[in-house]
């Protein structure tokens, strides 16, 4: 019967077979896990295209395709990218057990916190474009110049779309975080950032007024969000480098 791959302790050693060996395992527990959960995806596909079609006006709730095989194939990769999304604790588990063994217990306590702040902004992220972003650049995009256009959405481009406008506010919710790898590697300061606030704001509104909006509202409510990442931002920096400073006076103590 086979067995999870054992994770090694701080520090053990290894040979090259063993490391890859158990590299190998780990891959197939991430391809088992991915291929269990795009079937679980795939069995409830019906409520997951479902919930991807509410942002769409309700006269434009069902999609088109084009093509014999189109609906299904469509589905399959909704439950595919469904089945990534739920299978992901499991993909960074197992990436996290294989280099663990190399970082230091402390360090390590510090990347779980890291990981699941990035999981929280993840989400912060999906629920604001799903609930604030989507409805109204939908609303925006397929009124359009409508005397002109008859709108028929096809299935594809429209989940591509979704999946894009998503993904791209996740990445925007995980600025504190990207800012704070920069401040650690020395790339950017709490001063520097704090120096530059007005410049931080123009930036950020001119990215809110680039996002697709119906009117100056919707604008401003998704400006507000984005602001208060990049304050936040500031105020992470500030803390981590204050614990720096606090850190080092310690470590001199502890090798004088």
């Amino acid at each position: 019967m086979a067995r999870l791959p054992r994770r090694l302790g701080h520090g053990e050693e290894a040979t090259l077979a063993e490391h890859l060996e158990e590299l190998r395992q780990r891959i197939f527990v991430i391809i088992g896990a991915v291929v269990v959960a795009t079937i679980v995806a795939y069995v409830f596909h019906g409520h997951i295209l479902t919930w991807l079609n509410q942002p769409l006006p309700p006269d434009h709730r069902r999609v088109i395709t084009l093509g014999v095989a189109e609906p299904f194939t469509v589905s399959l990769t909704v439950s595919a990218y469904a089945g990534i999304v739920l299978a992901s604790p499991v993909v960074l588990w197992q990436v996290w057990a294989f280099f663990a063994p190399a970082v230091d217990p402390s360090a390590e306590r510090r990347m779980l916190g890291l990981v699941a702040a990035a999981a929280l902004l993840a989400v912060l992220g999906i629920a604001f474009g799903y609930e604030i972003v989507l409805p109204r650049a939908i609303h925006w995009l397929t009124n359009y110049d409508n005397a002109h256009f008859r709108q028929m959405i096809q299935a594809k481009p429209y989940y591509s779309f979704v999946t894009t406008v998503l993904l791209g506010m996740v990445a925007i919710f995980q600025t504190p975080l990207a800012v704070l790898g920069l401040v650690s590697l020395g790339v950017l300061s709490s001063r520097l950032l704090r120096k530059q606030r007005r410049l931080g704001y123009f930036v950020t509104a001119v990215v809110a007024l680039a996002l697709p909006g119906p009117d100056l509202v919707t604008t401003f409510l998704e400006l507000l969000p984005m602001w208060a990442l990049f304050e936040a931002s500031i105020w992470v920096a500030v803390l981590f480098e204050r614990r720096q400073a606090r850190a080092v006076p310690s470590s001199a103590t502890l090798g004088g």
